[in-house]
C-alpha cells in the first residue's frame, strides 16, 4: 500500500497525548532546558551539508539564539554512516560522538530496533503527522522532497525528461548518484525512483528493477561512479546528478547561472522522500540535543528549512495558521510537481533498501567514490 502522505499532511489533526516527562510543557521548563543545554556548552551534529535543506542557516540560527558551540561532523556522510557513528562512539563523550542524527525514513526504525535512540517529544509534536513518527518519540519526520535530475545546461543540450532517456548515447559519461547506494539514503531512493519508472511497485521490486536500470546505465558507459555534488556538476565531471529537488535547487542558486542548471522531476516516477530526526541514546550532550530538536521544530527552524526548498513536517499546520508568507511560497517549485508524488511506507523503503544494498555489488558492480 502506498502512503498518501501529502493528503494526510494536509488533513491530519492529531490528539496524541504528550509525555509530560519528555516535553517541556511551559515556558519555565523551556528556560530550564536552555540553562541545562548551555551548561553542557555544545552540540554535535553529523551529515548536515550547509547547502542541504538550508542547514547552514539552521545551524547558525541555533548557535546565535542559544550561544552554543556546534560540532559539525562529516557533512557528506550517509544515513548508514550516521548509525555507525553512534555505534562506534557509545562510550565516547568527546566531539566525535553525535548527539543527533538526520536520516532517511527507513533508518529511523532500524536505529530504534538496535537501541541507538532515546525518545523525546517536542512541543509541536501534535503538528507532525502520525504516519511519519514513532508514537513514543524515538524518531519523527523533519522534511521531505522529491527525486529529480540536476542538469548542467552548458554540457547537456537536451534535458532528459525521464529515467529511460538517461540510457541514450547523448548522455555518455554523464549520470551520477549522490553517494554510495549501499549506504546513502538519497542514492538508495534514487534507485527506487529508477525502478518505479519501469512500473515496479515500491519495495523489493523497485529495488531490483532499479538495479537493472543502473546496470544498463553502467554497461552503456553513461553512469559515472562519482559522488555527485554542485561542484562536480559545475566542473562537468557529473553533468547529470540524481538527487532531492531541494539539494538541486540550492545548488542551482549557488552556481548563479555559471553554469545554468535545469531541475527536472522524472515524468514517470515522482518519488517523495521523508527524512527523520532522532537523538542518540548515548548523546554526550542530551539537553543540547533536546534543545536542538525544539529549535528545528519551532516556527523559526521550520521556516529556515522551507527557505532551503524543503517541505517541513509542520508545513500544512503552519500554512493554515498563516505563518508562511506569500513571498516565501512564491519561491517554491510549482505545486503540480508534487501533486503526483508517491510517499513509500517505512516497510516499502526497508524492502527497497535491502534489495539495493544487498544487490548492488552483484548487479551493478560500480564502486561509487
Amino acid at each position: 500500500m502506498i502512503m498518501t502522505f501529502s493528503t494526510r499532511l494536509l488533513h491530519s489533526t492529531m490528539a496524541l497525548a504528550m509525555l509530560a516527562s519528555a516535553v517541556p510543557a511551559q515556558a519555565g521548563a523551556m528556560e530550564d532546558l536552555v540553562a541545562a543545554a548551555q551548561k553542557e556548552g555544545e552540540l554535535t551534529v553529523i551529515a548536515l551539508p550547509r547547502d542541504w535543506c538550508g542547514y547552514g542557516k539552521v545551524i547558525d540560527g541555533f548557535k546565535a539564539k542559544y550561544n552554543l558551540k556546534v560540532n559539525e561532523l562529516n557533512p557528506d556522510a550517509g544515513s548508514a554512516d550516521e548509525l555507525e557513528a553512534i555505534r562506534a562512539n557509545k562510550d565516547n563523550k568527546g566531539p566525535q560522538a553525535p548527539d543527533v542524527i538526520d536520516v532517511g525514513l527507513a533508518f529511523g526504525p532500524q536505529a530504534q530496533k538496535e537501541g541507538l535512540l532515546q525518545p523525546y517529544k517536542v512541543m509541536t509534536w501534535d503538528e507532525i503527522p502520525a504516519d511519519v513518527k514513532d508514537a513514543d518519540g524515538h524518531w519523527y519526520a523533519d522534511y521531505y522532497g522529491v527525486m529529480a535530475f540536476g542538469v548542467n545546461k552548458d554540457i547537456v543540450k537536451t534535458t532528459p525528461a525521464d529515467w529511460a532517456d538517461l540510457l541514450k548515447p547523448d548522455y555518455a559519461n554523464s549520470v551520477a548518484l549522490t553517494g554510495d547506494p549501499r549506504a546513502s539514503n538519497q542514492a538508495i531512493l534514487a534507485i527506487m525512483s529508477a525502478g518505479m519508472s519501469r512500473g515496479a511497485q515500491p519495495g523489493t521490486e523497485s529495488g531490483e528493477k532499479g538495479l537493472e536500470l543502473m546496470a544498463e546505465l553502467n554497461k552503456a558507459g553513461n553512469f559515472v561512479p562519482v559522488t555527485g555534488k554542485s561542484g562536480t556538476i559545475a566542473q562537468g565531471q557529473t553533468p547529470i546528478v540524481v538527487a532531492w529537488d531541494y539539494n538541486l535547487l540550492a545548488w542551482r542558486d549557488s552556481l548563479k547561472g555559471n553554469p545554468p542548471m535545469d531541475v527536472v522531476i522524472p515524468a514517470s516516477s515522482s518519488l517523495a522522500g521523508v527524512y527523520v530526526q532522532a537523538i542518540s541514546a548515548f548523546a554526550p550532550h542530551p539537553n543540547a540535543a533536546r534543545l536542538w530538536m525544539e529549535y528545528i521544530y519551532s516556527d523559526e527552524g521550520q521556516l529556515a528549512w522551507l527557505e532551503g526548498y524543503c517541505h517541513p513536517a509542520r508545513f500544512n499546520a503552519m500554512s493554515a495558521a498563516g505563518k508562511i508568507s506569500p513571498e516565501l511560497l512564491a519561491k517554491l517549485p510549482p505545486a503540480e510537481g508534487y501533486a503526483k508524488a508517491v510517499f513509500p511506507t517505512v516497510a516499502q523503503q526497508e524492502a527497497n533498501k535491502a534489495a539495493v544494498t544487498g544487490g548492488w555489488d552483484k548487479v551493478v558492480g560500480a564502486n561509487v567514490q
